[in-house]
């Protein structure tokens, strides 16, 4: 009766210790899981700061844009009024039509121009973006090289 029960414990044992193994196995898997998860989710809260400065940027130049075109509205309004007092006088608004719409094209012209140095200037930013990443990249490449100088250097100097 003894050996029957100490061969029923000896099977429970085994029974409780394959349970721990798989528990065992079970944490250290949802530990990889947690700390991937952890990981990714450090990776999008990294993109969405990023998002959210060129939201930012992009919602400051939408507001300098939309600034622009009301002061463009105002400034056809005013072209548009003059045009009607020039209506009175036909003569009169022959003699001016020519310096308006001159005007009106060097101001489009302007227009087309700013928007041109505009496109070049966000151009270079992003190169220079680039150029700067880069730079950084090879910064931290040649700290560490000379880190790994300098453990030599040491470990030659102990030797």
């Amino acid at each position: 009766m003894a050996c029957r029960v100490r061969k029923a414990l000896e099977n429970r044992f085994e029974i409780e210790d394959d349970r721990c193994t798989q528990l065992e196995l079970k944490v250290r898997q949802m530990s990889s899981l947690l700390q991937e998860t952890e990981n990714k989710f450090e990776e999008v809260a990294r993109k969405l700061a990023m998002v959210e400065a060129d939201l930012e940027r992009a919602e400051e130049r939408a507001e300098a844009g939309e600034n622009k075109i009301v002061e463009l509205e105002e400034e056809l309004r005013v072209v548009g009024n003059n045009l009607k007092s020039l209506e009175v006088s036909e003569e009169k608004a022959l003699q001016r039509e020519d310096s308006y719409e001159e005007h009106i094209r060097q101001l489009s012209q302007r227009l087309k121009e700013a928007e041109t140095r505009a496109e070049f200037a966000e151009r270079s930013v992003q190169k220079l973006q680039k150029e700067v990443d880069r730079l950084e990249d090879d910064a931290a490449n040649h700290r560490a090289r000379n880190h790994a100088l300098q453990e030599a250097i040491l470990e030659a100097a102990a030797q």
